[in-house]
């Protein structure tokens, strides 16, 4: 990866954390909120890799958690894990399916939602996971699923995919 790819990335996932906290935030429509963050990273990851991904997963939810004044890490953590494991089946089992991008923002999302509210349950903040996992879960998938092959196309525009047939040939399995 260039330095040019990597600023492009960061300003990126910046500008849309930030999008996402000022006028995303405030849309809800049937219990669900579009998570334009969340399908950004999955578009970055997919294209950059797992490193690329945790990264940008660990920086895009800083914005978010020190933006809203919400528990700080908490977005952090749960974005840097579902980087890292979207870009690991982007650079394995995900590269150059026209479906990948679509099947990891839904698994994404649920992981997502179930990860952010064991987490709040394990910190002793009161979480509703009927509310959650019930009513909001399955509008919060529709309204990332419309927002991922315009955010998808968007971001193979700004960022050239990786080869990784060039990286496999490094691999040498011992035995």
């Amino acid at each position: 990866m260039t330095g040019a790819d990597a600023a492009k990335a960061a300003a990126l996932l910046f500008a849309v954390a930030i999008v996402q906290v000022s006028l995303l935030s405030a849309v809800s429509v049937g219990g669900g909120r579009p998570d334009l963050l969340l399908v950004t990273l999955v578009a970055v990851a997919l294209l950059r890799g797992s490193v690329f991904g945790a990264v940008g997963g660990f920086l895009g939810g800083l914005v978010v958690d020190v933006a809203t004044l919400e528990t700080l890490g908490l977005t952090s953590l749960v974005l840097t894990v579902g980087g890292y494991w979207i870009g690991r089946y982007g650079e394995t089992t995900g590269r150059d399916r026209s479906h990948a991008p679509y099947v990891s923002v839904a698994v994404v999302t649920v992981l997502y939602a179930v990860g952010a509210m064991l987490l709040h349950f394990l910190l002793g903040e009161e979480v509703s996971a009927r509310l959650v996992l019930v009513q909001s879960l399955v509008p919060t998938i529709a309204f990332n699923l419309i927002l991922t092959a315009p955010v998808y196309w968007l971001v193979k525009k700004l960022l050239r995919p990786v080869d990784w047939t060039d990286r496999a040939r490094e691999v040498r399995l011992l035995g």
